[in-house]
């Protein structure tokens, strides 16, 4: 576990926990680096995913289409904007 103060909040008031690994070269590891590292970057595809971000859409469903039987992205149903848009108008008629 490592503990360290993170810039990234622009004054350094936010404390932050982190995880170490030590690499030891072992197969186990191996498998654990690689299952850690996949999570981490689909996390962020994920997130971007459920904002809208079309290239992320994307890469979720190939992603999904890869791993069958694996980890799944879900996918947001899109919201029709042109229904959204008629139903507010009716809303100010």
């Amino acid at each position: 576990m490592a503990l360290h103060n993170s810039g990234s909040t622009g004054i350094g008031k936010a404390i932050n926990g982190g995880f170490g690994l030590v690499l030891d070269g072992s197969e186990r590891l191996d498998s654990i680096i690689k299952a850690a590292i996949l999570w981490d970057v689909m996390g962020g595809v994920d997130r971007r995913n459920w904002t809208g971000n079309p290239n992320a859409r994307q890469v979720a469903i190939t992603y999904n289409a890869q791993n069958p039987n694996g980890d799944q992205i879900t996918i947001p149903d899109l919201a029709n904007e042109a229904k959204i848009a008629a139903a507010v108008d009716k809303l100010f008629d």
